[in-house]
């Protein structure tokens, strides 16, 4: 039977979950055996219930990138203090002020006591903790380098923070100035357009092709408001849904890369990304086809993870990195080169470093450059939606006035 089980740790700390026993004393055996004192024992469905709930809850949680860098600074402070692991996981389920992060904690604290390594215990939660976390936490447990392993992982969370943040401060006046102009489409659309369209056929007038365009949209909005909200559903439903498969995911990152303005910045986003976590990993020592694995899971663009399966078949033949990589789209000369000279020399993840401090930069001066030129494009566009519902209106009064 199962036990849902609320107790008090060796330190004092309170803590529950459940337990499997053929008897409530058995179940508190069990417990005593643990280090737990034992406050509270239920049996029957209701336990395991809470629990299977609780257990989804923690499998659907995502977490926000500064909890986890916080999470892992604290981590790396009490491990490295010579404190047990157990105990490590207990002071973090405390500390920590995300809630979904300290069931999180607690659950692993649980399996680490249940006899499962760090690594499996941080792998049962993928949501929360990437494929690159889990396989730099297995690096530093097989090493016995966890505290140095930490601290480059620490690294590449800031690192990617940082670049985020970039790219999404850049985008809030543009998104914002979108917004806007999509809700003055619309009020003039369904409030301006339409006195001026009864106006006009009152009085007998031939209404021009930009004043039709407006009437149809008109009514599409509101007249037949239920077909358009339905077919504009199952465009939704369905580019979604096709987005969901690794066709559509390959076929929208290989668009973000060739776009104008914005492809340059994800290009340059993905090379610093993949310098930083391949020199990490390097240092680490994660063998070469084990961190293209990684790579390909956290890069964060198909469209290149496409390329590291080909970069891993002719790697397993013996060949060296920046051959395989000078044949791969989106991988820059620098890039190339600058791996290439690494592996003459002997100094890789030197060379991985310096490309990704390098690549940091062209990405803040891209992200400054798609600022500038994204403005231009705004006022094009307003200009152009400024300019339809001129036409639409004053072509027809324009008709009018001759009329009259």
């Amino acid at each position: 039977m199962q036990y849902a089980y609320k107790a008090i740790t060796e330190f004092g700390t309170k803590t529950s979950g459940v337990i499997q026993a053929d008897s409530p004393e058995e179940a508190k055996n069990q417990l005593a055996g643990q280090g737990l004192i034992p406050v509270s024992l239920a049996n029957g469905t209701a336990g395991s219930r809470s629990n299977i709930t609780e257990q989804i809850n923690l499998r659907l949680a995502r977490i926000k990138l500064p909890d986890l860098i916080i999470f892992s600074k604290q981590f790396k402070t009490l491990f490295e203090a010579g404190i047990p692991m157990t105990r490590v996981m207990e002071v973090l389920e405390q500390q920590t002020e995300n809630p979904k992060l300290k069931k999180t904690t607690a659950a692993i604290s649980r399996d680490i006591q249940s006899g499962m390594s760090l690594t499996e215990a941080f792998r049962e939660h993928p949501r929360i903790f990437s494929t690159m976390y889990c396989s730099m936490i297995e690096a530093g447990e097989s090493s016995g380098r966890l505290g140095d392993v930490l601290e480059r992982l620490i690294y590449l969370l800031q690192h990617e923070h940082k670049v985020k943040s970039d790219i999404k401060s850049a985008m809030q006046y543009p998104l914002l100035v979108v917004v806007t102009l999509f809700v003055a489409f619309l009020f003039l659309l369904t409030f301006v357009v339409p006195r001026f369209v009864d106006i006009f056929r009152q009085a007998g007038i031939d209404l021009p092709l930009p004043t039709r365009i407006c009437l149809g949209l008109y009514k599409g909005l509101v007249v037949y408001w239920p077909v358009s909200l339905g077919i504009l559903a199952a465009v939704i439903a369905g580019i979604y849904l096709y987005l969901k498969t690794e066709h559509g995911q390959y076929y929208k990152d290989y668009f973000l890369l060739k776009m104008p303005i914005l492809g340059p910045v994800f290009e340059k986003g993905a090379m610093s990304r993949f310098a930083a976590i391949f020199a990490v990993l390097q240092t680490s020592g994660v063998s070469i086809l084990s961190a293209f694995d990684v790579l390909s899971g956290t890069i964060g663009n198909k469209a290149v993870s496409k390329e590291f399966e080909q970069i891993q078949e002719q790697l397993k033949e013996g060949r060296g990195i920046s051959g395989p990589l000078s044949r791969a789209k989106f991988f820059t000369p620098m890039v190339v080169h600058m791996v290439a000279i690494g592996e003459e020399s002997g100094n890789l993840d030197d060379m991985l470093r310096e490309v990704s401090a390098h690549y940091d930069d062209e990405v803040e001066y891209a992200v400054g450059r798609m600022a500038e030129a994204i403005g231009p494009v705004l006022i094009i566009a307003l200009a152009a939606v400024v300019g339809f519902f001129a036409l639409a209106i004053f072509l027809p009064m324009w008709d009018l006035t001759k009329m009259v």
